[in-house]
Protein backbone atom coordinates (compact mmCIF):
# COMPACT_ATOMS: atom_id res chain seq x y z
CA UNK A 1 0.00 0.00 0.00
CA UNK A 2 1.41 3.23 -0.68
CA UNK A 3 2.15 5.32 2.02
CA UNK A 4 2.25 9.47 2.32
CA UNK A 5 6.40 8.96 1.92
CA UNK A 6 6.10 7.15 -1.10
CA UNK A 7 6.41 8.82 -4.36
CA UNK A 8 4.52 8.29 -7.12
CA UNK A 9 7.12 7.70 -11.13
CA UNK A 10 6.40 8.93 -14.19
CA UNK A 11 8.30 8.83 -17.31
CA UNK A 12 7.66 10.72 -20.20
CA UNK A 13 9.89 11.37 -23.56
CA UNK A 14 11.99 14.12 -23.89
CA UNK A 15 12.76 15.60 -27.58
CA UNK A 16 15.19 18.57 -26.34
CA UNK A 17 16.26 18.13 -22.71
CA UNK A 18 17.58 21.53 -22.35
CA UNK A 19 14.15 22.99 -23.65
CA UNK A 20 12.37 20.46 -21.35
CA UNK A 21 14.65 21.98 -17.91
CA UNK A 22 13.34 25.32 -18.53
CA UNK A 23 9.34 24.24 -18.87
CA UNK A 24 9.15 22.57 -15.88
CA UNK A 25 11.62 24.27 -14.10
CA UNK A 26 11.75 27.63 -14.85
CA UNK A 27 8.00 27.56 -16.26
CA UNK A 28 6.40 25.42 -13.51
CA UNK A 29 8.58 25.69 -10.88
CA UNK A 30 9.53 22.16 -10.39
CA UNK A 31 12.59 21.45 -8.81
CA UNK A 32 15.60 19.73 -10.94
CA UNK A 33 16.42 16.45 -9.16
CA UNK A 34 19.26 15.34 -11.29
CA UNK A 35 20.28 15.37 -14.96
CA UNK A 36 21.66 13.15 -17.04
CA UNK A 37 23.03 12.56 -21.10
CA UNK A 38 19.89 11.14 -21.79
CA UNK A 39 17.21 11.76 -18.84
CA UNK A 40 16.39 14.67 -16.70
CA UNK A 41 14.48 14.11 -13.44
CA UNK A 42 12.12 16.67 -11.68
CA UNK A 43 10.11 16.83 -8.46
CA UNK A 44 6.59 17.50 -10.17
CA UNK A 45 4.57 18.59 -7.20
CA UNK A 46 6.11 16.23 -4.90
CA UNK A 47 6.17 13.56 -7.33
CA UNK A 48 9.04 11.80 -9.72
CA UNK A 49 8.70 12.81 -13.21
CA UNK A 50 11.55 11.66 -15.42
CA UNK A 51 11.70 13.04 -19.18
CA UNK A 52 13.96 10.68 -21.30
CA UNK A 53 15.24 12.00 -24.74
CA UNK A 54 13.59 10.79 -27.30
CA UNK A 55 13.85 10.86 -31.18
CA UNK A 56 11.06 13.77 -32.28
CA UNK A 57 8.40 12.83 -34.52
CA UNK A 58 9.09 13.53 -38.26
CA UNK A 59 6.98 15.80 -38.51
CA UNK A 60 5.48 18.56 -35.32
CA UNK A 61 1.85 18.37 -34.97
CA UNK A 62 0.54 21.46 -34.16
CA UNK A 63 -0.48 21.98 -30.69
CA UNK A 64 -4.71 22.30 -31.38
CA UNK A 65 -3.70 18.72 -33.40
CA UNK A 66 -2.57 16.66 -30.38
CA UNK A 67 -4.98 13.75 -28.97
CA UNK A 68 -5.71 14.68 -25.31
CA UNK A 69 -7.34 11.66 -24.23
CA UNK A 70 -5.95 9.44 -23.08
CA UNK A 71 -2.48 10.77 -23.05
CA UNK A 72 -2.14 13.47 -20.58
CA UNK A 73 -0.71 13.56 -17.02
CA UNK A 74 -0.93 16.62 -13.86
CA UNK A 75 -1.70 17.21 -10.86
CA UNK A 76 -5.51 17.59 -8.98
CA UNK A 77 -5.32 19.98 -5.96
CA UNK A 78 -7.03 20.00 -2.75
CA UNK A 79 -6.98 23.76 -2.56
CA UNK A 80 -8.38 26.15 -4.71
CA UNK A 81 -5.76 28.95 -3.96
CA UNK A 82 -2.87 26.25 -5.15
CA UNK A 83 -5.35 26.06 -8.48
CA UNK A 84 -5.25 29.08 -9.18
CA UNK A 85 -1.72 30.25 -8.12
CA UNK A 86 -0.29 27.56 -10.80
CA UNK A 87 -2.56 28.78 -13.84
CA UNK A 88 -1.38 32.73 -13.04
CA UNK A 89 2.13 31.33 -13.03
CA UNK A 90 1.73 29.50 -16.46
CA UNK A 91 0.18 32.74 -17.63
CA UNK A 92 2.82 34.85 -16.56
CA UNK A 93 4.70 32.80 -17.73
CA UNK A 94 3.20 32.50 -21.13
CA UNK A 95 3.51 28.78 -21.39
CA UNK A 96 1.93 27.10 -24.04
CA UNK A 97 -2.06 26.04 -23.45
CA UNK A 98 -3.48 23.34 -25.07
CA UNK A 99 -6.98 24.57 -23.17
CA UNK A 100 -7.62 27.41 -21.34
CA UNK A 101 -9.72 27.01 -17.79
CA UNK A 102 -12.37 26.16 -18.12
CA UNK A 103 -15.22 24.67 -16.04
CA UNK A 104 -16.33 20.56 -16.35
CA UNK A 105 -19.27 18.86 -15.03
CA UNK A 106 -21.16 21.86 -13.85
CA UNK A 107 -23.96 21.19 -12.00
CA UNK A 108 -22.91 17.97 -11.26
CA UNK A 109 -21.05 16.29 -7.79
CA UNK A 110 -17.61 16.45 -9.78
CA UNK A 111 -17.85 19.55 -11.06
CA UNK A 112 -14.32 20.79 -11.17
CA UNK A 113 -12.37 23.20 -13.03
CA UNK A 114 -9.24 22.27 -15.38
CA UNK A 115 -6.62 24.04 -17.80
CA UNK A 116 -3.77 22.07 -20.04
CA UNK A 117 -0.69 22.89 -20.73
CA UNK A 118 1.27 21.78 -23.21
CA UNK A 119 5.48 21.25 -22.27
CA UNK A 120 8.22 20.88 -25.85
CA UNK A 121 7.57 17.56 -26.30
CA UNK A 122 4.13 17.63 -26.89
CA UNK A 123 2.95 16.08 -23.45
CA UNK A 124 -0.03 17.68 -22.27
CA UNK A 125 -0.56 18.24 -18.30
CA UNK A 126 -3.85 18.84 -17.27
CA UNK A 127 -4.33 20.24 -13.60
CA UNK A 128 -7.46 19.92 -11.73
CA UNK A 129 -9.34 21.42 -9.22
CA UNK A 130 -12.25 19.53 -7.46
CA UNK A 131 -15.28 21.68 -5.82
CA UNK A 132 -15.80 18.54 -3.23
CA UNK A 133 -13.05 17.30 -2.47
CA UNK A 134 -14.47 13.50 -2.04
CA UNK A 135 -14.37 13.61 -5.94
CA UNK A 136 -10.64 13.74 -6.39
CA UNK A 137 -10.52 10.09 -6.64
Amino acid sequence: MREIRDVFHLAVPSYDLDATVDFYVSGLGCKLARRYDDRVTFDFFGDQLVCHLSPAPEKEVPIDEIPMYPRHFGVTFRESQDFDALYQLCVQRKLPFYSDVSTRFDGLVEVHRTFVVCDPSSNLLEFKHYTDPRMMY
